[in-house]
């Protein structure tokens, strides 16, 4: 989709891939490449798989474009926010191969699909923006809160905690982990088992059982535009 994001079709999935540097960051172009990927697999009707590269899903935003300005922060964030949002709200399923580790934004991303396989080894994975001098953004606070139970929704999103790739199993991050070399074959398994679901019924049922967190995630990105992202690096 572009020189950060690439799509491969296959017969019942497309492999979406971030490939964008040392920290796989998240910058303009890698979610202006995320979307066109996902108007594709809309277009080809295809279940998708979302994954990064070696060692890494994603470090989070790019901090050149988050230290700019408050401005640049904010705009990046909100982009980040609506891709989150309709992540949550896409029709076909979202599986996310997730190579190692997965901070901040790499990690909401884990909240925001349908199902997600890590890899097992010494990764981190969580939401640091506390640790680094972010007052959390309302957004961020509505995907958590959609995914992750209490006790470990104020472990992550207050504490910024960071768990290991066991740990955020439990924590609610991810579904299982995997040997390194199992990770796209278990991601296509996992496909190939959403294939056997009724497309309707998944789609108006992941619309019925998210729709309150939809509303507030909504609801927060409106409150993250009209206020300021507070940032102290």
């Amino acid at each position: 989709m572009n020189e950060f994001v690439s799509y491969q079709s296959e017969e019942n999935y497309a492999i979406i891939t971030i490939n964008n540097g040392k920290a796989n960051a998240i910058s303009h172009e890698v979610v202006s490449g995320l979307n066109a990927s996902l108007d594709k697999a809309e277009q080809d009707d295809k279940i998708v798989i979302l994954t990064g590269t070696s060692g890494i899903f994603s470090g989070g935003f790019d901090l050149k474009v988050m230290t700019k300005s408050p401005e640049s922060a904010k705009e990046l964030v909100t982009k980040g926010s609506r891709l989150s949002l309709r992540m949550l709200s896409f029709k076909k399923p979202i599986i996310i191969a997730c190579n190692g580790h997965a901070i901040a934004k790499g990690a909401f991303l884990l909240l925001s699909s349908d199902y997600r396989i890590g890899v097992e080894g010494n990764f981190k994975i969580g939401l640091n923006e506390v640790m680094i001098g972010m007052t959390m953004h309302n957004a961020g606070i509505a995907i958590a809160k959609s995914r992750l139970s209490e006790v470990y929704l104020n472990r992550s999103v207050n504490n910024a905690e960071i768990f290991s790739s066991e740990d955020a199993i439990k924590a609610g991050f991810l579904d299982v982990i995997v040997p390194e070399d199992h990770l796209l074959p278990t991601a296509i398994k996992v496909a190939e088992m959403f294939t056997k679901l009724n497309k309707k019924a998944h789609a108006g049922t992941k619309l019925k059982l998210r729709q309150p967190h939809l509303d507030a995630l909504e609801n927060a990105i409106e409150l993250d535009l009209a206020g300021e992202i507070s940032i102290d690096f």
